[in-house]
């Protein structure tokens, strides 16, 4: 059968950031796919150099909307390595509280969209109403319903007050009901059984041999997760379970996800609860020494990984930064070889993609593997085509300079 090549994206209704996957179909079946990066890429890891140690976590902060903590969070963590210091107690308990509410409303997003994309509107609406009330607890805690600025070196910026905490209680107890609810209709219903189970279906043996994480690789069976094997403070003393599933199909990562919600409201009450009273939530950081350190969170989507190094000065020498979607983007090449075209658009969903995270630029020679292109050659290329176009509707161009 002659085989056919057939775009995904950049855009696309399943899609929610530009990505291009190019599938290589013979007639409805997917044979083999290939994806090209590159439409996001913004350089916050350069960015990054140029911000103090202070400034980065609002930068990495918009990193991603959805675990627009799980980065201030990492890279909070790769600099206390780096200082070898510990955080004060109710400070540790308070990250735990906005970590926890974030992945559940990063959860029931993903619940809603999954239901939207295969044509049930009455589980998207009522997954995004219920995440609602997340987010009011977000915004009382912390003053925003996302980006919530909490997180420095060395602690965090704002306290809980007795009101807060007793709000966050009483409302964190008002999700339970209506999110069992929830789970207990969607696992219950023979439609999205028959729709989703079975397809896209990614082995224990291949989660491990792409390194997925995440639902994605706790989907299929693989109880990777850094809370609990890396504990971190603030974990330790919490109660709480790693959820898997055994058959790695799109209909195992949406029940991962729907239990963990579970796990996280009990993490929260338990937090909560134990705050202690009174206090320091700062370490209070004064200097960053010659160094290197290494940061690891379970974001919503899996493992967040920030590295740091530093040369004395109030600024990180370098900065790295990986997020899970670079992990789990090549698991397509084991989940949607032999499906469907239209199966192959659910499966790429189903990893909670964030490609705006996850990209790199990098202008390579395809036969020996060599850069042909360095960071000021592509910088070169950008201004001069804004200088041509420019030109062309009768303007006059700025002057750069490129001397970086």
């Amino acid at each position: 059968m002659k085989q056919t090549i057939i775009p995904l994206g950049p855009y696309h209704p399943l899609l929610e950031e530009p990505e291009h996957f190019k599938l290589y179909v013979e007639g409805e079946r997917v044979v083999d796919l290939d994806v090209e990066i590159g439409y996001n890429h913004r350089g916050i890891e350069k960015l990054s150099e140029g911000k103090t140690w202070d400034q980065v976590p609002y930068l990495v902060e918009r990193i991603c909307g959805i675990c627009s903590t799980s980065h201030p969070m990492a890279y909070c963590l790769a600099v206390e390595d780096l200082l070898g210091c510990e955080i004060p107690k109710r400070a540790q308990l308070i990250r735990v509280v906005v970590c926890e509410l974030e992945r559940l409303h990063s959860h029931l997003l993903w619940v809603g969209l999954a239901g939207h994309f295969i044509g049930y509107n009455t589980v998207w609406m009522w997954a995004w109403k219920y995440r609602e009330t997340i987010l009011e607890i977000c915004e009382k805690l912390t003053g925003n319903r996302n980006h919530y600025a909490m997180f420095k070196p060395g602690g965090v910026r704002r306290d809980f007050n007795e009101e807060q905490i007793e709000y966050a209680l009483e409302r964190i107890v008002d999700v339970e009901k209506p999110t069992k609810m929830l789970t207990d209709a969607i696992l219950d219903d023979p439609v999205i059984h028959k729709r989703l189970k079975g397809i896209g279906v990614l082995t224990k043996k291949d989660a491990i041999l792409y390194s997925a994480l995440g639902p994605t690789s706790r989907g299929s069976n693989v109880p990777w997760d850094v809370r609990n094997d890396e504990p971190l403070e603030g974990f330790k003393d919490l109660k709480w379970k790693v959820i898997v599933q055994e058959d790695g199909d799109v209909f195992s990562k949406g029940v991962v996800r729907l239990l963990e919600c579970f796990e996280s409201i009990s993490l929260i009450k338990q937090a909560l609860l134990k705050l202690p009273r009174g206090g320091s939530i700062d370490a209070d950081i004064k200097e960053v020494p010659p160094g290197e350190g290494c940061g690891r969170y379970e974001a919503p989507r899996g493992e967040v990984f920030h590295y740091v190094r530093s040369d004395g000065s109030n600024m990180p020498y370098r900065h790295k930064v990986r997020a899970p979607t670079f992990n789990n983007l090549p698991t397509f090449k084991a989940s949607c070889k032999g499906e469907t075209i239209a199966d192959v658009a659910l499966i790429t969903a189903s990893i909670d993609p964030c490609y705006c995270c996850t990209e790199r630029v990098a202008v390579v020679d395809k036969n020996n593997n060599e850069k042909i292109l360095r960071g000021t050659d592509l910088l070169k290329l950008s201004v001069d085509k804004t200088m041509s176009i420019m030109k062309k509707l009768g303007k006059t161009p700025p002057l750069y300079n490129l001397e970086i």
